[in-house]
């Protein structure tokens, strides 16, 4: 890939429509996995409760570094610079005027003990703020003992998060339109489920934000 290209890739990136997963220039703007499941799409398939997704940067490189520092080594400097891209990404594909409020990905109990901090809860919080809109602070909540997702294959991710998350408060989602934010998007596993638990607690639509997501050849 040339220099220029590789600058428009940065500059506008083209994201599948359906999941957020960033694709080739030349490629279709559906990634590959999504194409193959539209045909056989089931209301049981979790990707099919996010309504759209977008990420702001890739899994890769500098960024991974960045992010892996933020992440695992209480880099939370950096916090400031991810929320700059967040907003942008989510200026530029979501309708931010219609979202009501914003819910993050709760991490489990023993990681925030371990960090000491809950790094999407703090990066949520932030872009709820600059967009002006609510922030659920602990609106939902991880329950049970999944494994660590990064350790596991597709399926067996899916399978590992069914009936990790519960809602505090359906009151506060019911009828509403949740930005859902997490830190990274492999599969969408994670974020499929807790679209699920949300839509299950009467959220209307649930648009899913990550700051990074990584990329599958």
């Amino acid at each position: 890939m040339n220099v220029l290209q590789r600058v428009l890739d940065l500059l506008w990136p083209r994201n599948c429509e359906i999941c957020g997963r960033p694709v080739d220039r030349e490629a279709r703007y559906i990634c590959a996995d999504c194409l193959n499941r539209i045909p056989f799409v089931r209301p049981e398939d979790g990707m099919y409760e996010i309504d759209d997704a977008a990420s702001a940067v890739r899994f890769e490189c500098e960024t991974r570094e960045m992010i892996n520092g933020y992440k695992f080594r209480s880099h939370i400097w950096l916090k400031n610079d991810f929320v700059d891209w967040m907003e942008a990404a989510a200026r530029a594909k979501f309708d931010v005027a219609a979202i009501d409020a914003v819910v993050a990905i709760p991490v489990t109990f023993g990681h925030r003990l371990n960090r000491g901090y809950d790094q999407c809860a703090l990066l949520a919080k932030s872009l709820a703020k600059r967009i002006d809109r609510e922030f659920l602070g602990r609106a939902v909540a991880r329950i049970g003992h999944p494994k660590r997702q990064s350790s596991l294959t597709e399926e067996e991710r899916v399978e590992n998060v069914k009936g990790t998350f519960a809602v505090r408060w359906p009151e506060r989602v019911r009828g509403r339109t949740l930005l859902l934010v997490d830190d990274i998007m492999t599969t969408g596993a994670t974020l499929s489920e807790c679209a699920k638990t949300l839509k299950a607690a009467g959220a209307w639509r649930v648009w899913c934000l990550t700051l990074a997501r990584s990329v599958r050849t």
